[in-house]
C-alpha cells in the first residue's frame, strides 16, 4: 500500500466526517524524505492527534515503518485543519 493511501485509510477511520479528509504528498528538499500533508476539519484536530499527540505519533510511527519495509524513505506527517 502506498504511503499516502495508508496514512488516509487511518485517519478517516478517525474522524467522523471522512469525505472532509484531505491527504496529499509535497515533494522534499532531500532525496530520501517524503512530506505528506494530512487536512481535516478544526473540530477534528483533536481525535487525529489524541491526547498528548499519541494518536499522531502512532500515525508516523506505522507510516514510517511502512515505509522503511518497502522505500527506506524517511517520511514527514503534517497535520493541519482547515
Amino acid at each position: 500500500m502506498e504511503l499516502v493511501e495508508l496514512t488516509e485509510v487511518i485517519v478517516k477511520e478517525l474522524v467522523e466526517d471522512k469525505d472532509s479528509v484531505t491527504v496529499k504528498e509535497f515533494p522534499s528538499e532531500e532525496e530520501n524524505t517524503v512530506t505528506i500533508q494530512v487536512m481535516v476539519p478544526e473540530d477534528q484536530m483533536g481525535k487525529v492527534i489524541g491526547k498528548q499527540g499519541k494518536l499522531a505519533k502512532a500515525l508516523r510511527t506505522i507510516v514510517q515503518a511502512s515505509s522503511y519495509v518497502n522505500d527506506n524513505k524517511r517520511v514527514n506527517i503534517n497535520i493541519d485543519a482547515y
